[in-house]
């Protein structure tokens, strides 16, 4: 499975859909935000339902690809755009973000994150590396990591090595010195060999091993920490 336990000094870690399934956090985000349009820019409700500003905000990463690595200014651009062709205030964008943004916080943890979680930060640091825009101590979970880098930050994404490479800088550690854990195949698990890290894919619901990617690969964290022996 070419995992070397004994070689790792420092852990990576995604965040969505690793410890938390995104989609379901992303769908009640977007109702508290349709909700408070439809109160402070009744406008846009009355024009633009739930989908059609979903379709929107998809508009706004096609035709801004420079800002792929940036979900914050998508998202703010689209309900600006929105604002816009209802003639509503686009000044009410921040503040609508800001609502969105809040709900995006509330996650619902998989039952073994936690606990693995705990485990393995015991052992050795863990760096949070994400796409996407949690924020660790709105969550509660910022006890557990030495940092977070995301792609905001650094201007790009996962799977491009840059991102890797400044984890492992961040962390004081050679690449081979650390392990990344994801459960996308292209962004984390290969991003993170092509880097020279070691991998582990958190393949939840579809366990089923894929001898052609040489990386650990197991159905959730807590299997991941007892074959690490944390």
């Amino acid at each position: 499975m070419n995992l070397y336990p004994d070689r790792i000094r420092a852990l990576t870690l995604d965040l969505d859909d690793t410890l938390w399934p995104i989609w379901p956090t992303i769908g009640r985000a977007e109702a508290v935000l349709h909700a408070w349009l439809a109160a402070h820019a009744p406008r846009v409700v009355q024009r633009f339902d739930p989908a059609a500003m979903r379709a929107a905000r998809e508009a706004v990463a096609h035709e801004r690809p420079d800002w792929a690595h940036d979900l914050s200014a998508l998202r703010r651009e689209s309900i600006r755009r929105l604002l816009a062709a209802a003639d509503e205030d686009e000044a009410l964008a921040g503040p609508a973000f800001d609502v969105f943004f809040a709900e995006r916080q509330r996650v619902d943890l998989y039952d073994d994150a936690l606990p693995a979680l705990q485990r393995l930060a015991a052992r050795w640091p863990v760096l949070a590396l994400s796409n996407g825009n949690a924020d660790l101590a709105r969550i509660g979970l910022s006890a557990w990591f030495r940092g977070s880098l995301g792609a905001r930050e650094l201007g790009v994404g996962k799977p491009d090595r840059r991102i890797f490479d400044a984890a492992c800088g961040r962390l004081g550690c050679a690449p081979h010195e650390v392990l990344h854990i994801g459960d996308d195949l292209a962004l984390d698990v290969r991003g993170a060999l092509d880097a020279g890290m070691q991998a582990a894919w958190v393949r939840r619901g579809d366990a089923v091993h894929d001898p052609a990617v040489p990386c650990w690969q197991g159905p959730d964290l807590l299997a991941l920490a007892d074959r690490l022996g944390a």
